[in-house]
């Protein structure tokens, strides 16, 4: 691959003049890929050797840290005409991790209509479609026809994000219809825009969450999706690579709180952020499993006068929290990507229940197999009480799994809250509480 040579040659900086070859050369997301894995020291460098159409392009693609450290390190000038030449969406995000100082300094060097641009985005809540919006869109009056478009498009749109969407909007400015750049390209030039126009306009409104957002756009297929304010006021688009990004992002914010890893912890970061974003977790759960620890200490002499229950407990631990694990991720699963809302409830715990049933007679009917074959012959009867509390532990996992996520959901919480290791505590405790209890119990009876 040819960024793997380039990332060869940069190791002795020496021929600038082919490096320099080689980057203008590339695509603008493998330079960017690229200049992010050097040394720091080198970044700044690398950068310099691009031509100006390309350092454009090149920064949009480059992480927020890398930029901010470019800008640190680039001319006041140079730095201007790269955020200048920003979609205004990006230009947002790039704000949102530089310095106040910074912030208000570049916002002061932009140009009017860049800077009115970035204030209304920055203007919307985190997470918002307000926030994620471009302002850059293609935008017609209901009154003009096909010909009339087609020249207001050349002479003010070229340097719009997309124009295969058209957004027809009234005289208040707000979003009526929708037309394609085919609808418009195969109509007759006097045909007035209303005519040929769709009135089913899927919208957004500013305070609609990003993940509904990508929802929808995921759902009918869209590349470009209106952005409205309370008004119905036409106020931007959002495009498809935006809902790409969140996508990735909802994705590895999930995998990461199942996992228990907070924040982004990437696989090339360094390890003293690695130890930041994952010791507060560890340290979280060990004080979780000081809980369930906590419930098995008044049965020390239980265990004590039954050794097999040493050997049995573990099994209780890592099985009947995979189970549950397993039914909690399925169960984000579908309410990520909108496979099943809270309505389902029933439904999906009903199916889980059907499937765990025969789960956990198959799992009992092994535990207790396996504790008749590790206990003392006067100890066997463990073995039975083992199996009743897998198969019980079983149907509780698959309960909690999907309970605890829905439940969340309807309190507009993040059902990915519920991390496998909390999920997998709690049925610890469960589970090693109700089988202790049963064998003294049984202990007493005995006696």
């Amino acid at each position: 691959m040819l960024i793997q040579d380039i990332r060869n040659s940069i190791v002795d900086i020496a021929d600038l003049n082919q490096l320099k070859f080689d980057l203008n050369r590339l695509q603008p997301v493998d330079v960017g890929e690229y200049i992010s894995q050097l040394p720091e020291k080198q970044r700044a460098i690398a950068f310099r050797l691009l031509n100006k159409s390309q350092a454009i392009d090149v920064f949009e693609y480059l992480p927020p840290e890398v930029q901010e450290e470019l800008i640190n390190s680039l001319h006041d000038v140079q730095v201007v005409q790269l955020v200048e030449a920003m979609s205004p969406d990006d230009r947002a995000e790039l704000f949102d991790e530089l310095p106040a100082k910074v912030v208000k300094r570049l916002l002061q060097e932009l140009s009017t209509e860049q800077r009115q641009a970035t204030a209304t985005i920055l203007g919307y809540a985190e997470a918002t479609a307000g926030r994620l919006m471009t302002t850059e869109y293609v935008w017609l009056r209901e009154g003009l026809t096909v010909g009339e478009a087609l020249s207001k498009i050349r002479r003010q749109d070229e340097d719009k994000e997309t124009i295969y969407y058209a957004y027809v909007t009234d005289d208040n400015r707000k979003l009526v219809r929708v037309v394609s750049l085919r609808q418009l390209l195969f109509t007759f030039p006097d045909v007035l825009i209303k005519e040929i126009a769709s009135d089913r306009v899927l919208k957004v409104h500013t305070e609609t969450p990003q993940e509904d957002v990508a929802q929808i756009m995921k759902r009918y297929d869209l590349i470009a999706l209106p952005v409205v304010d309370r008004e119905e006021r036409l106020v931007g688009i959002i495009t498809i690579d935006d809902v790409v990004d969140i996508l990735e992002e909802e994705a590895t914010e999930d995998i990461q709180k199942l996992a228990g890893v907070s924040g982004d912890d990437g696989a090339l970061a360094h390890p003293l952020v690695t130890i930041r974003k994952r010791l507060p977790w560890l340290l979280a759960i060990m004080g979780l499993y000081i809980g369930a620890s906590s419930a098995i200490a008044p049965f020390q002499g239980v265990i004590s006068s039954v050794p097999v229950l040493a050997v049995i407990m573990p099994l209780f631990s890592n099985t009947g929290g995979t189970v549950g694990v397993q039914a909690l991720t399925v169960t984000i699963r579908g309410l990520g990507i909108g496979e099943i809302t809270t309505k389902d409830t029933l439904k999906i715990l009903r199916k889980e229940l059907t499937a765990g049933l025969a789960t956990a007679v198959t799992l009992g009917i092994t535990m207790v197999m396996l504790s008749m074959i590790w206990a003392q012959p006067q100890e066997r009867w463990v073995g039975f009480v083992a199996g009743i509390v897998m198969a019980t532990n079983t149907l509780v996992a698959v309960t909690l799994g999907t309970f605890l996520p829905m439940g969340l959901k309807r309190l507009k919480l993040d059902p990915a809250l519920i991390s496998g290791p909390l999920m997998t505590t709690l049925l610890d405790a469960i589970g090693f509480v109700t089988f202790l209890s049963m064998i003294s119990v049984a202990l007493h009876f005995f006696k």
